[in-house]
């Protein structure tokens, strides 16, 4: 059965109908029927070729939910109607180092890496697949219509919280509060830390306060706050896609602080060493994190009453809805609903 869908078909071009024959599903492999699939700034990357590795026409899409409605030879027959979300990673090798200690979305074998809309097609379709190690199930706790985002913009923000081995009490900021970001200050408001919102203007304190920011800071339209935070904060995982001044951020950071990026600067980081040293100061990098990770993040979510602030729209006006993004108007992720 053909797998319908909307594609680009040439770089930067307008989503069209589009319809392929994906064949026989992998024994490893599910197939989702997409009820909800979020619109994401890495959906855009892949559009234009920002990263040099689209091949068109692809249907993009990787925050998706929907029910399995078909299995693989080696994925039990019991999963058949689960609801689940799909991310940007839908499979790895599941043998090598990181894999065997669960660290799969560093998979060493990166022949064997399956991005969603990486060489294959994305779920801005009626059906999507994945490996069904990389399908998370959707509680009923969670709001299926919103919970698409967690599976890319969620995962990328709760994995280096987890990983950098962040606690209650700590100091943290969170520079940009937008589709990553505003979900990073529930996560760290959640778990216990002081967290104070980075933005250039004070546009968007009301509603991160609102989101559980102890504190914000506009760093442009009052940057001597910035200075005044030197030596603050435990912990800042910079979300923004931005060009900033790194050097302001290292100095906000309390000695033995860390530093952690998960948006996409568009020129190299430059910062001035001394201060990492004297101050045994750090500068990580934050990803989408494996199964496990996305898993406790649902589970913390449904916990705690998390979810992203979404704006929904319908299939049929998804170049609408694109646009929308595209322009920065999306308050603060955008969901497709099918």
């Amino acid at each position: 059965m053909k797998i319908k869908g909307y594609a680009c078909k040439e770089q930067g071009g307008k989503i069209e109908s589009y319809e392929y024959d994906p064949g026989e599903l992998p024994a490893d492999e599910v197939e989702v029927e997409v009820e909800y699939c979020g619109i994401c700034h890495s959906d855009i990357s892949m559009i234009d070729n920002e990263w040099g590795m689209s091949n068109y026409p692809f249907i993009p899409g990787h925050e998706a939910v929907g029910k399995i409605v078909e299995v693989g030879s080696r994925v039990s027959q019991d999963l058949i109607g689960q609801r689940v979300g799909v991310g940007w990673q839908t499979g790895s090798c599941n043998h090598c180092q990181n894999c065997g200690v669960g660290k799969n979305h560093l998979c060493l074998n990166e022949d064997e890496v399956q991005q969603t809309i990486i060489g294959r097609n994305g779920a801005w379709a009626n059906r999507v697949r994945s490996q069904a190690k990389w399908t998370i199930p959707i509680s009923d706790a969670l709001d299926p219509a919103t919970a698409g985002p967690l599976m890319c913009a969620g995962t990328t923000v709760w994995s280096p919280i987890r990983h950098y081995g962040v606690r209650p009490g700590m100091k943290t900021a969170v520079p940009g509060v937008g589709g990553l970001g505003h979900l990073a200050v529930q996560f760290l408001a959640k778990m216990g830390t002081q967290v104070t919102g980075l933005s250039t203007t004070r546009s968007k304190e009301e509603n991160t306060r609102k989101l559980g920011a102890t504190d914000f800071i506009a760093t442009k339209e009052s940057p001597e706050d910035l200075e005044k935070a030197a030596g603050r904060f435990d912990f800042i995982l910079s979300t923004v896609s931005a060009d900033v001044d790194w050097n302001a951020y290292i100095n906000a950071l309390a000695p033995e602080g860390t530093l952690v990026i998960c948006g996409v600067p568009n020129a190299a980081i430059s910062f001035m060493p001394f201060p990492l040293i004297v101050s045994e100061k750090k500068v990580g990098g934050g990803r989408a994190g494996s199964p496990s990770d996305t898993q406790s993040m649902m589970e913390f979510c449904a916990t705690h009453n998390i979810s992203p602030m979404c704006e929904q729209f319908d299939l049929k006006d998804i170049n609408q809805a694109l646009q929308h993004v595209r322009d920065g108007q999306a308050r603060f992720r955008a969901v497709l609903k099918y």
